[in-house]
């Protein structure tokens, strides 16, 4: 049964993550407030409205991050608030621009707007795993880890998150408030998408296919399913207890894993998948040569991940919240899937791009 009668809001509610919580909240009966850059886009997709329950229970308003005040009137009636609205892409024109002040802007214009009204109990907020991971140690990461190491020039992303959860925290503990802050922190989210855009964490497994990636490369992921994500944010609205931050991860995983188990279950025959073998020395030094003439995203990306391996704490999300993952094979295998009925495995499909589904 829902914890409120009030509406939940989800800022960016047509994003990847924010859809399936968006989906988990109408399935368990909530009511649902959204937010978005263009809500006659947004109801024109018909992605959202195409979900169960939205006809009666789900409302989109309009509001743009770097606008102040934006989210001053769509927090008002509520008693829980779930924002995700941040830009997930490497490769920018501007860092600062295009990562960082919209990511800061926007936490901090969520929570602002949330201490100027009565009745939010608690805000859910999106950060990633980036925000906790540095350079490489050998112990697990787990909430207690920061990153301290990413800058505007060197995994942009990556500083956006840390910058928008400092800012976050800060926040909270200028003043005493009314309302309380939690925080999912989760690794690269893949699986099944409501939405049809290609977002980032999904690009390699396109780029498996489409050329892009021409061999097997020395890098390896922690994954989590995005309806994982969603439950976990669901069960941090939910349960009184949540507190702080909750690293989400189901397990990590290597491209060779990945790709083998993506030929066993036939995508080789419909695709060509990436297959000489460059996860070992040689291979590794080629990649970062080559990664010199890619942009700084991608180029950080390479720089900060090749090699590497992580090990992940993940007992506070499973004590406290009490979530288990879903199989990490059947992920991989559901994200690939869902990328072919949208149409953009085998494509030079950028970020952000909706093809037509199929």
């Amino acid at each position: 049964m829902p914890t409120t009668e009030t509406p939940v809001l989800v800022t960016g509610a047509t994003g990847f993550v924010a859809a399936e919580i968006v989906k988990q909240l109408l399935e368990a009966g909530y009511r649902v407030r959204g937010t978005t850059r263009d809500v006659a886009r947004s109801e024109a997709d018909g992605h959202l409205a195409a979900l169960s329950g939205a006809g009666e229970r789900l409302e989109l308003l309009e509001a743009d991050l770097v606008d102040p005040g934006a989210f001053d009137t769509a927090v008002l009636g509520c008693e829980y608030v779930i924002h995700t609205a941040s830009p997930f892409v490497l490769d920018v024109e501007d860092p600062q621009r295009d990562l960082v002040d919209p990511a800061v802007n926007g936490t901090t214009s969520v929570l602002e707007s949330v201490s100027k009204t009565e009745g939010v109990r608690r805000v859910v907020l999106t950060s990633s795993f980036a925000a906790m991971s540095g350079e490489p140690k050998d112990s697990p990461w787990s909430e207690d880890d920061w990153n301290d190491v990413s800058s505007l020039d060197s995994g942009a992303y990556a500083y956006s998150k840390t910058m928008a959860e400092r800012a976050a925290w800060d926040f909270m503990g200028d003043n005493d408030r009314s309302f309380d802050l939690v925080v999912i922190n989760p690794t690269g989210v893949i699986g099944p998408s409501i939405v049809p855009r290609l977002n980032q964490s999904h690009s390699v497994f396109v780029s498996a296919t489409n050329g892009e990636i021409p061999g097997i490369i020395d890098l390896s992921f922690p994954i989590v399913d995005v309806r994982d994500v969603a439950k976990a944010h669901i069960l941090a609205m939910e349960n009184p207890g949540a507190a702080g931050r909750y690293l989400c991860s189901a397990e990590t995983r290597s491209m060779r894993q990945n790709f083998e188990l993506l030929k066993e279950a036939g995508f080789g025959e419909r695709y060509k998948l990436a297959s000489l073998p460059l996860d070992n020395a040689l291979g590794s030094v080629l990649v970062r040569l080559v990664s010199r003439t890619q942009p700084r995203g991608t180029r950080d990306f390479v720089r900060r991940s090749l090699g590497r391996n992580y090990e992940l704490d993940r007992s506070k999300i499973r004590t406290e919240l009490g979530l288990e993952f879903r199989d990490a094979d059947q992920t991989v295998i559901d994200t690939m899937t869902s990328l072919e009925n949208w149409g953009h495995l085998g494509k030079k499909t950028k970020v952000g791009a909706a093809p037509s589904r199929r």
